[in-house]
């Protein structure tokens, strides 16, 4: 497996060689993020969710990836559960054919993947459930009653075993970013009590991962946890979570790193007010920041919905030359948002998405009119 992780020195190394789009804004660091703030991050990443688990959307991610990495992007994004494990194995091959030729160093990229969901090998079973219990229930890595809905489970033993075919998926000895993959789905049937318990152990483990080189940090990647009111079910309270980490680790605590959707769709990072700050009531990208957690936006492109038909206003605002352009560039410009995700498994979306980073970021003063001029809550 390839060795090494990305680091201050590799991501430095790696910007340089695209002047364009460092003088543009493109790269940035996020100082505020204790042991990952000096990493150089591309303000767009590459995400791997979409697509049949076939061979030829493999040898589309495998295209995609490889040009990604050429032109410019260094952050990849994956999940064990994604096209049954083929994603992650799309990354690994792209890796390790770069890192052969000397086009690329491990340690120039930053590459996230996670973990919750029960995920099958390559293509379903002919018997999903006889395939769970021989792989997981008499082998001991899974106790179905830590499952949750049927379908997902966050215990120290079975995270422990899926970020090992992980590393083994991506031919690496060190993840980057290691995500606990929607926690907030324990909550529909566990008390909140006992979802602290369980996330507090998850935690331990994962600082001794930690200690063991085999990831470098860890979070959570949501889709409701972060973006709905805090009464609701599923709510994620950033700053108990926080809490836990230090409870487990101290200020020195690897808990740096939380994914959610964020677009003109789904702009409640910043534009909803669910967290507390001392009493404050503040947004997730705020909290984030006083915290030192970099925030990782997912869905950019809301899965293609946001290609087409966007308000006259934020063409005009952001000046960007098609509506896809627009909707990437509103959600890299956010403040705090360290990384916009999109999804691409073809060579020409990677061409036609690298455009946006061209562009300078919208500044500060720019973007937040948008939320007085178009309302992006109502797209």
């Amino acid at each position: 497996m390839n060795g090494g992780f990305a680091t201050a020195d590799g991501t430095a190394r790696y910007r340089d060689r695209f002047p364009a789009l460092r003088d543009a804004g493109h790269f940035r660091q996020f100082q505020n993020v204790p042991g990952a703030g000096q990493l150089w991050l591309s303000s767009v990443g590459l995400g791997t969710y979409l697509g049949e688990p076939d061979s030829a959307s493999d040898a589309g991610y495998v295209k995609a990836i490889i040009a990604a990495l050429r032109l410019g992007i260094n952050v990849l994004d994956t999940a064990i559960n994604y096209r049954h494990q083929r994603s992650e194995r799309n990354i690994g091959s792209a890796l390790q054919s770069l890192i052969a030729t000397g086009e690329i160093s491990r340690d120039e990229v930053l590459v996230c993947t996670k973990a919750g969901y029960l995920s099958f090998d390559g293509e379903v079973p002919a018997d999903p459930r006889a395939y769970f219990r021989r792989e997981y229930i008499e082998s001991g890595i899974l106790d179905p009653a830590e499952v949750a809905g049927g379908m997902h489970c966050m215990s120290p033993i079975y995270l422990a075993e899926q970020i090992e075919r992980s590393r083994k998926n991506l031919v690496l000895e060190t993840i980057d970013v290691f995500y606990i993959h929607n926690p907030e789905t324990q909550l529909g049937e566990i008390a909140r009590r006992e979802f602290r318990s369980r996330i507090s152990r998850a935690f331990t483990m994962l600082e001794k991962a930690v200690a063991r080189n085999i990831i470098r940090f860890y979070g959570m990647a949501t889709w409701n946890g972060f973006r709905v009111p805090s009464q609701k079910q599923e709510f994620l309270n950033l700053g108990e979570l926080v809490e836990i980490a230090k409870e487990n680790a101290g200020d020195d605590h690897h808990f740096r790193f939380i994914q959610l959707p964020f677009s003109l769709a789904m702009p409640e990072a910043f534009a909803l007010k669910n967290q507390s700050d001392n009493g404050k009531a503040v947004s997730t990208l705020e909290l984030a920041d006083q915290a030192g957690i970099a925030v990782v936006g997912s869905a950019s492109l809301s899965q293609g919905r946001l290609t087409s038909n966007l308000p006259e206003a934020v063409h005009k605002l952001l000046a960007m030359n098609s509506e896809a352009e627009t909707a990437i560039q509103f959600a890299r410009s956010a403040p705090g948002l360290a990384v916009a995700l999109v999804g691409m498994g073809r060579e020409e979306h990677v061409k036609a998405n690298v455009q946006v980073a061209e562009h300078q970021l919208a500044s500060k003063e720019q973007w937040q009119k948008l939320f007085q001029e178009s309302n992006p809550k109502a797209l």
